[in-house]
């Protein structure tokens, strides 16, 4: 069961968590999404809460529908996430990291950056 906050609609919570998913390769492109009913239970939502996300996820150009199939994960879908997510960190959370960083003192050479070519779950 997945914890949700009051700061945004959950279908668009989860939309955001499912396109996490999409950044680290699950599903991989061109494969199906796990079927609304197995999302709805895996994350204890109503199904038409996860059918909002998953439309979201369509109307973003992640996902389509293929009548009677199921939602499908679109070409190129990580890399569009990537650049959007990128972008987003660059112009809404880099600016306040940086602002952080100067209010606390902390240069270049005090910081050390994890293997970046080691897996998220040794991080």
């Amino acid at each position: 069961m997945a914890d949700w906050n009051n700061q945004s609609p959950i279908y668009l919570q989860l939309a955001d968590r499912l396109s996490q998913n999409l950044l680290d390769g699950q599903p991989p492109e061109g494969a199906s999404m796990p079927s609304v009913r197995v999302l709805a239970a895996e994350f204890g939502l109503n199904p038409l809460t996860v059918n909002r996300a998953l439309q979201a996820m369509v109307d973003a150009g992640l996902l389509e529908s293929r009548r009677g199939l199921g939602m499908f994960v679109l070409p190129q879908a990580s890399e569009r996430l990537r650049a959007s997510e990128r972008e987003r960190f660059l112009q809404s959370e880099w600016p306040l990291l940086v602002a952080k960083l100067k209010r606390l003192g902390i240069n270049a050479a005090d910081l050390t950056w994890p293997d970046l070519n080691t897996t998220k779950d040794s991080l």
